[in-house]
């Protein structure tokens, strides 16, 4: 069976962005990134990842990280997503933001203009390609065993992918803040044009009237190009009455489809 190349638990905010601007050393997600971020860091699942076997939160937003976890093989970086050094790698000495055990446990591919020797961490092997998205995919699917494909970001790789037809499942959170700034994901790319439609949302269970930022909304956009069809999905906006919260699901779309 065929890798599936998937995108999970991606998280823009309302204007659009899936990057914070102004990445750097003390900022690993931009300045205001943890906003993107706050729904995932509340889950058991990323409590677990930190050495909190019994905190966090489950529901749908723990089920929707425990998802995007399962059945991988490899993932695929974007050098920005490993770390902030860029042009010529100056040195061996950056190894990414995680410390000394990644997260990954799997071979992890990272696109880089700049070659560099292979990296093992604590059951995680990174392997930086110089030959483009292409060759990156080549490589993960011949390591992944038939595994799924994880592609992690960021927003340029995803671009990358989405504009050459090489994503098959992509789910988006949409967070209800704004960053007015920062890496717009979607902008300029016409998503019906590259055959993707709508098919499916999720209402996720943190939907208090009075913490609507963690309110969550999935939706899955779909095409035929694939076996099981490319999906898109993207969520967290407040719990409203079936009624409005269809027409912000409208809304939501159409957005989507004109960024």
């Amino acid at each position: 069976m065929l890798s599936k190349v998937r995108v999970s638990s991606f998280a823009i905010s309302l204007d659009g962005f899936g990057a914070a601007p102004n990445q750097n050393l003390p900022n690993p997600l931009g300045v205001g990134g943890p906003l993107l971020m706050d729904w995932f860091f509340n889950t058991r699942v990323w409590q677990q990842m930190h050495g909190n076997p019994t905190g966090g939160e489950t529901g749908v937003d723990n089920e929707i990280a425990e998802q995007g976890l399962a059945g991988l093989g490899t993932w695929i970086l974007g050098r920005n997503i490993f770390g902030p050094v860029r042009g010529p790698w100056p040195d061996e000495s950056w190894k990414g933001w995680w410390g000394d055990e990644p997260p990954y446990h799997t071979p992890v591919f990272v696109l880089t203009h700049h070659a560099r020797p292979p990296l093992r961490m604590a059951g995680t092997e990174f392997r930086f390609v110089t030959g483009g998205i292409k060759a990156a995919l080549q490589q993960a699917r011949e390591a992944a065993g038939g595994r799924d494909i994880r592609l992690g970001g960021g927003v340029a790789t995803i671009r990358q992918y989405l504009g050459a037809g090489l994503i098959d499942e992509l789910h988006l959170a949409v967070r209800p803040v704004l960053l007015g700034a920062g890496e717009a994901l979607l902008a300029g790319m016409n998503l019906p044009a590259l055959g993707y439609e709508s098919f499916k949302h999720v209402a996720g269970e943190r939907d208090d009237a009075c913490l609507p930022a963690q309110a969550r909304l999935i939706e899955y956009f779909s095409h035929p190009g694939a076996p099981l069809g490319p999906r898109i999905a993207h969520g967290h906006l407040p719990r409203l009455g079936s009624q409005a919260r269809e027409s912000l699901v409208r809304r939501s779309i159409r957005r989507a489809a004109l960024l």
